[in-house]
């Protein structure tokens, strides 16, 4: 489904931020990303959702390399979800690709609301986004992804924010969809309650990868790359 080869990328000031990076992700898995700060996560998932050009390598989605494809078929969330919230309620943000892309706003509107209640947040619909809390304004920025149905989302930090309620609704909803995901994430915890399989960056390198928990419970691996056990390993 998505394939990543060899991928370099070096941010104009000369910093190497990428520096050959190669996986595979198939479909309908859930991968998860880890990494220190400063490994390469978000960049490489600017990479896969065509926000950055590819300046040496390759990104491919089944079969497609063009960044149109990318664009089209996967859903990035931010690190910062206040990049991401745009409108004047939060109703009109989840439902304005839908609207965009030529969708009468009366079913626009309903197929968020159906969003909004799947996440548990039906209740935000009316709300400006700028009053929101730091984990309902993360809810909202991933229910306007789901909105615009890609085949495939790319989460950057799903977890920040959160309290724990909404942490688990976030965690059951991504255990629970059939789309393929790859969560780049500091919260191993949640990563091993939503993801099969992990590859863990350093220094814009992939360093290891490798199934779950297994990959997780390795306390000196771990450490060499700059994380720590999971809290249920501690």
């Amino acid at each position: 489904m998505l394939e990543v080869e060899g991928l370099k990328y070096r941010y104009p000031d000369g910093h190497a931020a990428l520096k050959g990076i190669t996986f595979t992700i198939h479909d309908g898995e859930k991968v998860a990303l880890a990494g220190a700060n400063g490994s390469g996560k978000s960049t490489l998932l600017l990479h896969l959702a065509g926000a950055l050009k590819v300046q040496e390598g390759r990104i491919a989605f089944r079969g497609d390399a063009s960044q149109e494809s990318l664009r089209r078929n996967i859903g990035l969330t931010f690190q910062e979800a206040d990049d991401q919230i745009l409108m004047p309620s939060v109703l009109e943000d989840v439902a304005f690709s839908l609207a965009a892309g030529g969708m009468p706003v009366k079913t626009a509107h309903e197929r968020a609301m159906n969003i909004l209640a799947s996440l548990g947040i039906p209740h935000l619909s009316s709300r400006p986004p700028h009053k929101l809390s730091g984990g309902e304004k993360r809810i909202v920025s991933f229910a306007g992804i789901l909105a615009a149905e890609p085949e495939m989302l790319a989460l950057d930090e799903p977890s920040a924010g959160l309290d724990p309620r909404a942490r688990r609704r976030v965690i059951e909803f991504l255990r629970n969809t059939h789309k393929t995901i790859l969560l780049a994430s500091h919260d191993l915890d949640m990563a091993l309650d939503v993801c099969g399989r992990a590859i863990i960056l350093h220094d814009g390198q992939v360093s290891a990868a490798g199934k779950l928990p297994e990959l997780f419970m390795n306390r000196e691996l771990l450490e060499s790359n700059g994380l720590e056990l999971p809290l249920r390993y501690s």
